[in-house]
């Protein structure tokens, strides 16, 4: 499998003004039906490059790089509130002309959906999600079991000690943890993803990032309460090595939501897009066939 380096994605990407920054895009394929991917922290679009030729054969595919990281604007000035989040990937979405998505997300990228649930469940939905697939989110942030690197990034004082004094090895070791099968890992992949987060200054605004951690607790009830409301059919998809998001979380969102399939994803990590590709992308695809039809 070809790892591309830094400058082959950005070469395989596009940017978009959307408001005052301009957001890194993937969209490829011509397909009628959309897959628009919302991903995780601390990561970015880059995660996605192993499993988006199975997708492409199927849906056009839209994954943004959300602002504060990988080769979006990472803009001191600026709140990097999952609700902004959330603004900024429908005006992108609208902007692409796209009227309704299947929607695919991953960890941070969860709350985001979450977001967007709300909205829909109050009658706002300006691209309609034709269907939804969450996975290995802490969504439920009180069984997650964070990082001392994500406890620490999120705090006042530590946070911009930390992400001032972080190195390839500290986000490698950090990194390894969430996988299961460490001899899945590839180093391309990780030099990469470092490249990525230190891109535009990147480590500066961090620790503003990292403080989705909290709005998870703040908006518990607006976002959790939203999968609890909702008429719309959740797929859960989780890999259930996960050391972060717990498998047992999945199985509380199970109980929660009104209308779900959880499919559980044996012996992987954090990031199975990365770590079983293939296994990763075909249950996807199969989610969204059982949904559509």
């Amino acid at each position: 499998m070809n790892i591309p380096s830094l400058q082959e994605w950005k070469a395989f990407g596009t940017y978009h003004q959307i408001g005052n920054h301009r957001v890194f895009v993937i969209d490829q394929g011509s397909h009628e039906e959309t897959l628009a991917i919302l991903h995780g922290y601390p990561s970015a679009s880059y995660d996605y490059h192993a499993v988006l030729p199975f997708w492409t054969r199927h849906y056009r595919v839209v994954v943004h790089d959300h602002l504060g990281l990988g080769l979006s604007d990472k803009p001191e000035a600026y709140s990097y509130s999952l609700i902004d989040q959330a603004d900024v990937a429908l005006d992108l979405w609208q902007k692409l002309g796209l009227q309704e998505v299947h929607l695919l997300a991953h960890d941070y990228g969860t709350s985001v959906a979450t977001e967007l649930i709300a909205r829909a469940n109050r009658a706002y939905e300006p691209v309609r999600l034709k269907s939804i697939n969450l996975g290995n989110g802490s969504m439920l942030i009180e069984m997650s079991q964070l990082l001392i690197t994500q406890k620490l990034l999120k705090h006042d004082f530590w946070g911009p000690i930390l992400a001032k004094l972080s190195n390839r090895s500290i986000f490698n070791n950090s990194f390894r943890k969430l996988w299961a099968d460490r001899s899945k890992i590839n180093d391309q992949e990780f030099d990469v993803l470092w490249e990525m987060l230190n891109y535009n200054q990147g480590r500066k605004v961090l620790p503003r990032v990292s403080k989705y951690i909290e709005e998870r607790k703040k908006f518990w009830h607006r976002w959790i309460g939203a999968l609890m409301q909702t008429d719309r059919h959740i797929n859960l998809l989780w890999a259930d090595k996960d050391p972060v998001a717990i498998i047992d979380m999945a199985y509380e969102l199970e109980k929660k939501i009104p209308s779900n399939s959880l499919k559980v994803l044996p012996n992987i990590g954090h990031y199975p897009m990365l770590e079983a590709p293939e296994l990763y992308a075909n249950t996807v695809m199969d989610f969204i066939k059982t949904t559509s039809a």
